[in-house]
């Protein structure tokens, strides 16, 4: 059976693999910055702080949007999915801003912890860039009324967001004594 690409998908699915490609490299290009510019003037553990909030409420929303769609309320599911979406944009705007601003600031821990710790930071980042295409194309499929491709994508997208999520107030939390 041959799927018929719509005219939007046309337009949207380039752009979205192109915003996927584009966000990791500029956020990869931002941590390695010769000189650092603090644009909005804040101590180096503000933006963390301000991150883990976001990651906290965006990982509480994606449940609270979760079990909306089991309830069968698809437009507080939209609601919650959404409003998760939008402070991910939010986040992603204020971490780019932060790594401008700020220096890198290194793990002062040592022992298990050190492993624990590297070993959330390294899935969190690499899953951080797998789910960019994820929510975009579980959003358009969504927005589209693709609703059977949107559930297919939506069943890795959700725990894969809910993870960086939830691993991002942990980072947080790992780094809190050296900020």
């Amino acid at each position: 059976m041959k799927t018929k690409i719509s005219k939007f998908d046309k337009y949207a699915v380039p752009t979205i693999i192109t915003l996927s490609i584009l966000v990791p490299i500029i956020v990869l290009i931002l941590m390695y910055l010769p000189e650092r510019s603090n644009l909005l003037g804040v101590d180096v553990g503000t933006f963390p702080f301000f991150h883990a909030i976001i990651n906290a409420l965006t990982a509480l929303l994606l449940i609270i949007g979760y079990r909306m769609i089991l309830k069968q309320k698809r437009k507080q599911h939209q609601f919650f999915m959404m409003t998760a979406f939008a402070l991910s944009v939010v986040f992603l705007v204020s971490y780019v801003i932060s790594k401008i601003s700020n220096d890198p600031v290194p793990y002062g821990g040592e022992g298990l912890l050190k492993g624990i710790y590297f070993f959330i930071l390294i899935t969190h980042i690499i899953l951080s860039a797998i789910i960019v295409p994820l929510v975009l194309f579980t959003i358009y499929r969504a927005i589209s009324g693709n609703f059977e491709k949107h559930k297919k994508i939506a069943r890795w997208t959700f725990p894969i967001w809910l993870y960086v999520a939830i691993t991002g107030v942990l980072v947080y939390l790992f780094m809190y004594p050296y900020y």
